[in-house]
């Protein structure tokens, strides 16, 4: 029997070789087990007290609060002042952003300078001025706005335009990049039409590439108005005023029903942006891409008849929010020009450069490791969570016809599944929308200082980010072999395991890589509350007015951030 089956084998089929377990992702997997074991080393986990037991009773404190919050006439107006302040921050910041990051993104673009070569214009060579200018935008997008803020604050006081700058100056960076990875990845046969019949490259860029990316274009806008409400509210921690500085205020003096207070209408406010972003993304189609553009190809558009009436509309509202947050925050722009502003900003640059190394090496390279450090347990934490809540908030795990309830299920079943479905959601908005430092300071009532509050602070903001975004990521899945296994009668864990989970890992670490990127830079936020790292020593130079110090910082900040876009890059390429 056996020799019968040999001889039915085709000659010229080889026998199946069993992968070797030495490949790319089993060393990628062995050094982020190896990463991981250096950072809790670096954390001091073994053989120190991590918990602080006689802070649980500020803890209780402060959880007892939540459900009696300030709601005097007097502190209700506060509060409703203090969230127009930082609505009016992230609407003026984000307008400015995508202006910058329009001109950025044409500027950053191939397909603008293969444009540009092929009317003509190309006898030069476009490599070297596109290497450029990719790299000059590279430097702010890998400054945290929180460093903006503090600099404009030495600059132009604590007025509203600093507020603005420090969140328009990153973000715009930021925007141009995604900008020209989306015009990058949009159909290029309309414009080559219109540089074939004769048209400039900027009329065809105009009428040929831009309203076929427009969705992308706008759907990616309405994202950072969602994150520009965030780091409105850190800048806040400050002094620029706004939620985050009466957050803070409250905090420190111990009044935490009106801390409580103060949160909700953060919530609230983070909620409603959240849901009108998230809902223009769907029905643009474009759910699950808006950070990570260039992480995958571009998912198809609805028809344009269903896009109308929700892009109109969003449109007219966001022109009525910057005109209310114009008139609301009033910003300067003259003070830009101003003798004053000028004569500061050629004190500080005169004081700035070349940066001063002498001595500190081994301090800021200690600190580095450390901020490393901080990522990395950031990013376990984050991600793992993240992945868990992602599959509870997305509509089609645990809803009637879902990944795990079938549509005849009980309703008993069906009623579980939508209160975990809005448990979850409230999670993740909660975390995502309460600043690390808010989170930092919170955990120091039960946790010592030192790196492992700190992660845990900016774990948890970044597991609301990264489950969000990974929930859509899900409700995004290919549902065909879903429904091939249950139509052959598979239970939901199977279908979860074998379809689910397979189709949606290559998201989640493409996000996770990039959310490492992001949160080198988030680890500035929690120095300001003495959490440790490069964070804590750039803002005590900041403070002292050490701008040699400072720019010193800088660099060692932007070494650590294009060594991780390169690790993260590397992994990325190894794991497709």
């Amino acid at each position: 029997m056996a020799h019968q089956i040999m001889a039915r084998r085709p000659d010229s089929a080889p026998l199946p070789v069993r992968p070797s377990l030495l490949n790319g992702r089993m060393v990628w997997l062995l050094l982020l087990f190896l990463a991981i074991a250096w950072s809790l080393a670096q954390a001091n986990v073994v053989g120190r007290d991590l918990v602080n037991p006689g802070g649980y009773t500020l803890l209780l404190r402060f959880l007892q609060a939540s459900i009696r919050p300030d709601l005097s006439q007097e502190f209700l107006l506060l509060t409703l002042n203090a969230a127009l302040i930082t609505l009016g921050y992230a609407v003026c910041g984000v307008a400015l952003s995508t202006l910058l990051g329009l001109i950025g993104g044409v500027l950053m673009s191939e397909v603008w300078w293969k444009a540009l070569r092929a009317s003509g214009g190309g006898r030069g060579n476009h490599y070297a001025p596109w290497l450029t200018i990719r790299g000059l935008f590279a430097i702010p997008r890998a400054i945290h706005e929180i460093i903006w803020g503090l600099f404009f604050v030495n600059i132009l006081g604590l007025t509203p335009l600093t507020a603005i700058l420090a969140i328009a100056i990153p973000f715009g960076a930021i925007t141009a990049k995604v900008f020209s990875e989306i015009l990058d990845e949009t159909s290029r046969r309309p414009l080559e039409a219109l540089l074939h019949s004769g048209a400039s490259p900027a009329k065809a860029m105009l009428y040929g590439l831009f309203p076929l990316a427009f969705p992308n274009l706008l759907s990616y806008t309405f994202y950072r108005l969602e994150c520009s409400i965030r780091s409105s509210t850190m800048l806040g921690l400050i002094g620029a005023g706004g939620l985050g500085f009466e957050l803070l205020l409250s905090l420190q003096s111990l009044r935490y029903a009106q801390m409580w207070t103060l949160l909700y209408a953060l919530f609230l406010l983070n909620g409603a942006t959240d849901y009108w972003s998230g809902l223009l993304r769907r029905r643009l189609g474009s759910v699950g891409q808006v950070e990570f553009h260039g992480l995958h190809p571009a998912k198809p558009m609805r028809p344009p008849r269903a896009q109308g009436a929700v892009v109109r509309g969003s449109l007219f509202v966001a022109i009525l929010l910057l005109i209310f947050s114009l008139w609301y925050v009033r910003p300067n722009p003259g003070q830009l020009l101003a003798s004053q502003t000028m004569e500061r900003l050629a004190v500080v640059a005169a004081n700035s450069l070349p940066p001063d190394f002498g001595g500190r090496g081994p301090d800021l390279l200690r600190l580095s490791l450390q901020t490393l450090a901080m990522s990395i347990l950031t990013m376990t934490f984050a991600s793992l969570t993240g992945v868990v809540l992602s599959f509870l908030a997305a509509r089609n795990f645990l809803a009637p016809g879902g990944i795990l309830l079938s549509g005849d299920a009980a309703w008993g079943w069906r009623l579980m599944g939508g209160g975990v479905l809005i448990l979850t959601h409230a999670t993740l908005l909660i975390a995502r929308s309460i600043p690390p430092p808010i989170w930092a300071l919170v955990l120091l009532f039960v946790l010592f200082p030192g790196l492992i509050p700190a992660a845990l602070a900016l774990g948890l903001y970044t597991m609301g980010i990264l489950g969000r975004l990974m929930a859509e990521a899900v409700e995004n899945l290919d549902e065909r072999p879903l429904r091939a296994l249950r139509a052959q009668g598979a239970p939901g864990p199977h279908v979860f395991l074998y379809a689910a989970l397979p189709g949606t890992l290559p998201d989640y670490v493409a996000y996770t890589l990039y959310r490492w990127e992001v949160t080198i830079r988030e680890t500035v936020v929690v120095g300001i509350v003495g959490a440790g790292g490069l964070g804590r020593l750039l803002t005590e130079q900041l403070s002292n007015f050490d701008y040699r110090g400072v720019m010193a910082t800088l660099v060692c900040y932007l070494a650590l951030t294009f060594l991780v876009d390169l690790l993260s890059a590397a992994a990325r390429r190894s794991l497709r």
